[in-house]
């Protein structure tokens, strides 16, 4: 087996990649207070061809260097925008027709392998603070909530490792 140096992986420009045709999600970061983490969730977007990202709140946006670190210049590849509100955001998704799933513990969440996504539909995954999570009065404005098996001690991941897992599991499912 040979590693495939940086001239084998066929990537894209960001001209290609911004004319490229993007999954039906869209992912919104509820008070995302790490800059790292709101940069790996850019990165990962641009990987699986997310619609967009919705900053809200105290999350980060770019330009900014921690940001580029981690999102590796997906920062500028992806379509966000940002909002104050993540009650905002949520009302703008509303406009769209899009079924909004906030990414959470809560009674009567579906387990993420248990969930079927209809590729004629448009959705968001809302994904909130490391420490709060998503506030509970986004919660209450979710057409559900998706939650993530887990069964060690901590039942808590960090919001990008969260968000990788949301994104490849939606776009297996939305491709």
């Amino acid at each position: 087996m040979k590693k495939l140096n940086i001239e084998e992986l066929d990537r894209v420009s960001v001209e290609e990649f911004k004319q490229t045709p993007k999954i039906p999600l869209t992912i919104v970061l509820d008070n995302v207070r790490s800059l790292y983490n709101v940069g790996s969730v850019f990165r990962t977007a641009d990987a699986y061809l997310v619609k967009k990202i919705m900053l809200c709140g105290i999350s980060a946006t770019p330009p900014n260097v921690e940001i580029h670190k981690t999102a590796l210049g997906a920062e500028n590849t992806v379509e966000w925008s940002y909002y104050a509100d993540t009650l905002e955001a949520v009302a703008e998704l509303r406009k769209g027709n899009t079924v909004i799933f906030a990414v959470e513990q809560v009674e009567n969440s579906i387990m993420l392998p248990d969930l079927l996504l209809d590729k004629t539909k448009n959705y968001a995954a809302v994904l909130g603070n490391e420490v709060k999570g998503v506030q509970q009065s986004v919660v209450d404005v979710c057409d559900g909530s998706v939650e993530l098996p887990q069964f060690g001690t901590k039942h808590s991941l960090n919001v990008s490792i969260t968000a990788g897992i949301i994104i490849w599991d939606f776009w297996k499912q939305l491709k």
